[in-house]
């Protein structure tokens, strides 16, 4: 376990209710100076796999990329990791559905909530225009999951729907699927198609 995920698992404990030392004394051991708040591990996964192509150690840059388990935390994260807790600078990218969570919860904690980017229907919906359907088909190949996707279009609930809307149901069917596609999307934009929430966040910190 690095260092920096031993600092996510003791603000993911103290967040459910444990104490909050942990957490400080990695931080302050880390020099944790931003959290990147995101809803889910897929997102996270996408964030993380866009800053190593960019050759971006993100750790040792003392920024902490955390999935929170919904947008209906981020009260609670921003309160233990903004001002009134660590201190450290928020940001992080929401769902444009869930977008009123996080100015409240900002709001509530005393953190900006200027320093968040927008994702029109979710993250996976913005890689998938970006990337263009053609090119996530083949991906979706490439990874072996070409059948899967050819039996779930074949569904009666899929038909009438976008490739691209199909596409994004898909990638949540299977456990762990969203999380290892956030990964393999993020890492096939090329520099100047990456997502504009995608790019601001990556930008700003």
């Amino acid at each position: 376990m690095s260092d920096m995920e031993a600092f996510r698992e003791a603000v993911t404990a103290w967040a459910a209710g444990g104490p909050g030392d942990p957490a400080r004394e990695v931080a302050a051991r880390l020099s944790v100076r931003t959290a990147v708040l995101l809803e889910g591990p897929s997102d996270a996964a996408a964030v993380s796999a866009l800053a190593e192509s960019r050759g971006r150690n993100l750790e040792a840059e003392g920024v902490c990329v955390l999935a929170m388990g919904g947008a209906m935390s981020v009260a609670r994260f921003a309160s233990l990791l903004g001002p009134p807790g660590l201190g450290l600078r928020l940001t992080g990218l929401c769902d444009e559905a869930e977008q009123g969570y996080y100015a409240r919860g900002l709001e509530r904690a005393g953190a900006a909530e200027r320093g968040f980017f927008v994702c029109a229907a979710d993250l996976e919906d913005e890689l998938i225009r970006a990337l263009g359907v053609t090119r996530v088909e083949e991906l979706v190949r490439e990874e072996g999951d070409l059948r899967a996707l050819r039996t779930f279009l074949r569904q009666p609930a899929q038909h009438g729907r976008t490739l691209q809307r199909q596409l994004r149901r898909f990638l949540s069917t299977k456990k762990g699927r969203k999380i290892r596609y956030g990964r393999v999307l993020a890492e096939a934009l090329s520099p100047d198609r990456v997502p504009a929430p995608l790019d601001g966040l990556l930008n700003s910190i």
